[in-house]
């Protein structure tokens, strides 16, 4: 465990302004040809040292469907190129492996690893802009050396065909966070002892789940289970907007008692047509499960529709400045942006260097345990 605190010694946490020796994710032109405001200034400020860790980025699936790209220079067919990033100070990306299209004829193991060879290939051709990063400290590093961090996941649970040894296998190839939906173990009942089962293995791995989507009492059931915080990679605030996604007071409640984090989308759909209602659902957020316990999600390239001034990955500036206006500190700020995605990573990291110890591989099948 002392190594794992002195890989990720290196750099100041939430709170620390001026802390950061330099800028690795440089200001571009912002703006849309007039002066920024105070509150703009401050954003880009504060983001040079505590940049974006967005929890939801489509890209992969994107530029699959791209004959040819070039993120380096930028690449107008996607919402996410590196300049783009660079410009919105994204220091971590949640790289989906979801696919908008079912899988067909059992093939989503199949396709999965598809997307994840995809993935890594897509970090492997941009080695000055992107780093794959499987825990916390690797983020740090990238970060210190002027890369955006990427990290593999959601992926859905049916890429696991009901079965742990393809989850160690997902997890040896990168995958950290998995999406707890649309299987026989994690339904509108709930988990069952064998998708009680996959949460302890993801724990013991240090694979995060994913809750966006899932029912009320997969949710309840999985934040009891889990010795880690759990995620909801796309969730805003049902009490502003009633979408099926979109959490409850009571769930949120719930998910800051237990640490969690919500990932508030950036979806004209979930959250609204404008920053301002962003920043609602933010703030509601906030307000429920409490400032530890709110982040984003970009959602970008995901095929969802972006409100108006957050239309791509640079704009994440004008967001945060929208904060600044309605009074958020900078520490609330530091949290929103960088922190709390830390500290859940962290959390996965330690909880699982110490399962291992104590917790041999699980070999327990769905037919044993449900059957």
């Amino acid at each position: 465990m002392a190594d794992l605190q002195n890989d990720m010694s290196a750099k100041p946490e939430v709170g620390e302004i001026g802390g950061v020796p330099y800028d690795p994710f440089p200001a571009g032109p912002h703006d849309d040809g007039g002066a920024r405001d105070e509150a703009l200034e401050r954003a880009h400020a504060l983001l040079a040292e505590h940049p974006v860790a967005d929890g939801y980025s489509g890209l992969p699936w994107a530029l699959r469907h791209l004959s040819r790209y070039d993120l380096e220079q930028g690449e107008a067919a996607v919402d996410t190129d590196l300049p783009r990033l660079r410009e919105g100070h994204v220091g971590v990306l949640f790289w989906s492996l979801h696919r908008p299209e079912p899988a067909g004829g059992g093939r989503a193991v199949a396709a999965t690893l598809e997307q994840l060879d995809l993935a890594r290939s897509v970090v492997d051709a941009h080695p000055e802009g992107l780093r794959l990063a499987t825990t916390a400290g690797q983020i740090i590093d990238a970060r210190n050396c002027g890369r955006a961090a990427v990290v593999l996941g959601p992926a859905q649970a049916g890429a696991l065909d009901d079965s742990l040894a393809v989850l160690r296998v997902l997890h040896s190839l990168g995958l950290r966070v998995l999406t707890l939906t649309g299987t026989a173990w994690a339904g509108e009942a709930g988990l069952t002892r064998f998708g009680e089962e996959v949460v302890r293995e993801m724990n013991r791995l240090g694979v995060l789940a994913d809750l966006s989507g899932a029912s009320e009492a997969t949710v309840g059931r999985t934040v009891a289970v889990s010795r880690t915080p759990v995620l909801c990679t796309r969730s805003a605030a049902r009490a502003l907007r009633p979408h099926p996604a979109n959490l409850p007071d009571a769930l949120l409640a719930e998910l800051g008692r237990a640490k969690g984090l919500c990932m508030v989308p950036l979806t004209a759909e979930q959250t609204g047509p404008t920053v301002q209602d962003v920043a609602d659902h933010l703030g509601h957020v906030r307000a429920v499960a409490g400032p530890e316990c709110v982040g984003l999600s970009g959602t970008y390239d995901s095929g969802a529709t972006h409100p108006d001034d957050l239309a791509d990955a640079s704009r994440y500036p004008h967001l945060v400045a929208e904060l600044l206006r309605r009074g958020w500190s900078e520490t609330e700020l530091s949290l929103l942006t960088w922190g709390n995605v830390q500290r859940v990573l962290r959390s996965a990291d330690f909880t699982a260097k110490a399962a291992q110890q104590r917790r041999v591989p699980s070999t327990a099948s769905i037919a044993e345990l449900d059957g």
